[in-house]
């Protein structure tokens, strides 16, 4: 399987069995508890995924999802649960249960097309990489629950398997040597950076000596330091050696062999691969190229709103000098440490909250939180928002890179940020869809980034209505942050599909918005190892807006902004299609 769509619906798993005797009477009972299977069964090879939705059943597990055996075992799912699928008439469930039909579906035969690539053989990537994942569990904070003995045992469990799975990417690496599928040079330097820094001195600084300073209360003197020597002598002996045997790996024999190419397209039938990640990650089928000019034309129409923006203050030069005003002058850097950045965040929520009621109905009840990104991620990490789980009373966080609290401007889109990442974007998305009991399970934890990314785009757009933008330099980055998107179009496309290369798209990003050259190509290096993930916020937003307008104008002064957004979001994340086609009743 692609590790793509290993990502987005986590349907990694061995087939289970389940009755083949269908009562005629009620399709719609065997059919959920085919979807109920379904889910289960992706569970037994996707483990880490169930502990990222709350399900702790397997938290001493691990599978190294990458290998040819797992892809072995996903085509038998696949095959096994398409012939499932096939013994259901779809006209005879009821519309929950047609939108179930329809993602599985689609999930099925994009998982049996993804198979034909070899994308296994480029295990990890400095944005997406078990390594990173690997020390976020083990920092005793973050998804993997450390909060009784067996939780402690379920840890140590994972440690070994975790040690293991770095060595096979060792394995698959070398494969893709030797069939000319690698990562490109510029990415592979950052991997071996992040793997390095995990090469601490003294132990207790390691990230994943984080659960040894925080036993909990009930913990007796025995159980603290059994696990301390263990985990101590799991941690020197297997795991932080397989990290600097994979940094040594990539540095003396991968890097030399990696490519100079920016774009997927270059690889070994790379141009296909490209045009399947277009359909798994915007639900669409869309060609790169039409893609590709829509992002030309969305740049166009938002630069000339910048222009009148920039013309509204008063300030005399042109764009570009306007992006540098905005990014150095002292005056948009009021911050001294972290904590005033991260109360800055805090302060968009509280003006905004009076507002939020207008406009949604439907509210999560899992907790939220802000916290500042780890340091041994912060330099590679965007903001980001991390799934909370109301079961385990686990918050959703939005998580802020800091790397100095002085240069952090709040001409950043600080609000746009917030409005995305957080709420009402991701943390409303997110949570109301696990939330939301009468959703099966697959649906409850899948979905797509098309809907996911697109609906934090558009929840961008509500910021004037939700009370911020007040302030013009506010409003330009809002502005900053949407032609951000834009330019994600042109230069994923232009990269994967048109040979364009990363120094080009960093200087593309650069001419048309206000982004550090650092910023710039840490974000072009991050579409070259996700390729066409950063398209999904546009196509996603632009298709939602859409049907907005459309309803708008349809029902007139009966449109009612809040249910519309209730709508949206009730059934959970679906494919752009099935979401058109339950709004628009077609």
């Amino acid at each position: 399987m692609t590790k793509h769509l290993f990502t987005l619906i986590v349907a990694i798993c061995i087939f289970s069995s389940c009755s083949d005797k269908k009562s005629s009477e009620n399709p719609n009972a065997d059919f959920n508890k085919m979807l109920d299977t379904y889910y289960e069964d992706q569970l037994v090879l996707s483990p880490i995924s169930a502990t990222f939705n709350g399900d702790n059943r397997y938290n001493d597990q691990l599978t190294i999802d990458f290998t040819d055996g797992q892809r072995a075992k996903f085509a038998d799912f696949l095959n096994k649960y398409e012939e499932k699928l096939k013994s259901f008439n779809r006209d005879e469930l009821n519309d929950n249960d047609q939108i179930s039909f329809d993602i599985l579906k689609r999930e099925l035969d994009l998982g049996k097309e993804g198979l034909q690539f070899k994308d296994n053989l480029m295990p990890l990537n400095q944005f997406y990489g078990f390594h990173l994942t690997f020390a976020q569990l083990g920092s005793g904070s973050v998804m993997q629950p450390f909060a009784n003995v067996k939780d402690y045992q379920n840890w140590e469990a994972r440690l070994h398997k975790g040690a293991a799975y770095l060595d096979s990417a060792q394995v698959y690496f070398k494969r893709g040597i030797q069939e000319n599928v690698v990562l490109p040079k510029a990415l592979v330097v950052k991997v071996i950076s992040q793997l390095k820094a995990f090469d601490v001195k003294d132990l207790k600084e390691s990230t994943f000596y984080g659960p040894l300073k925080q036993f909990p209360k009930e913990f007796s003197s025995a159980d603290k330091e059994k696990f301390t020597k263990e985990y101590t002598n799991i941690l020197t002996t297997e795991v932080l050696p397989s990290y600097k045997r994979l940094a040594t790996f990539l540095e003396t024999e991968y890097l030399p062999k990696a490519r100079s190419t920016s774009g997927i397209g270059s690889i070994p039938n790379g141009k296909a691969y490209y045009q399947y990640l277009i359909k798994v990650l915007t639900t669409t089928d869309q060609p790169a190229e039409k893609i590709y000019e829509t992002g030309l034309a969305e740049v166009k129409r938002i630069r000339s709103e910048m222009e009148n923006t920039k013309n509204a203050v008063g300030f005399k030069g042109d764009l570009k000098a306007f992006f540098d005003f905005l990014k150095n002058d002292p005056q948009f850097m009021p911050y001294k440490t972290p904590k005033d950045v991260l109360a800055a965040f805090h302060n968009i929520h509280e003006r905004m909250k009076p507002q939020l009621s207008k406009m949604f109905g439907k509210t999560p009840k899992t907790p939220f939180e802000i916290r500042q990104t780890e340091a041994f991620r912060a330099a590679s990490a965007s903001a980001e928002y991390f799934q909370g789980n109301l079961e385990s009373n686990r918050p959703g966080i939005f998580y802020v890179p800091i790397l100095d609290a002085t240069k952090f401007t709040t001409t950043s889109g600080m609000e746009s940020l917030f409005l995305h990442e957080a709420i009402p974007g991701h943390h409303y998305q997110i949570a109301l869809q696990q939330e939301n009991k009468d959703l099966p399970k697959f649906r409850r934890f899948g979905g797509n980034s098309a809907y996911a990314e697109g609906w934090a785009l558009y929840t961008e757009s509500l910021g004037k209505e939700l009370g911020l933008y007040k302030d013009p330099y506010q409003y330009m980055g809002a502005l900053g942050d949407e032609i951000h998107r834009a330019i994600r179009l042109v230069v994923d496309a232009g990269m994967h599909s048109k040979n364009m290369t990363r120094e080009q798209a960093i200087k593309f990003m650069m001419d048309n918005e206000q982004i550090s050259e650092e910023g710039a190509t840490a974000e072009i290096e991050r579409y070259m190892a996700i390729p066409a993930q950063a398209l999904s916020y546009k196509i996603g937003a632009l298709k939602i807006r859409e049907i907005r307008n459309k309803l708008a104008q349809e029902k007139g002064k009966e449109f009612n902004i809040s249910k519309f957004h209730d709508e949206v979001l009730e059934d959970g994340n679906l494919p752009l299609d099935v979401l058109e086609r339950k709004m628009l009743k077609k």
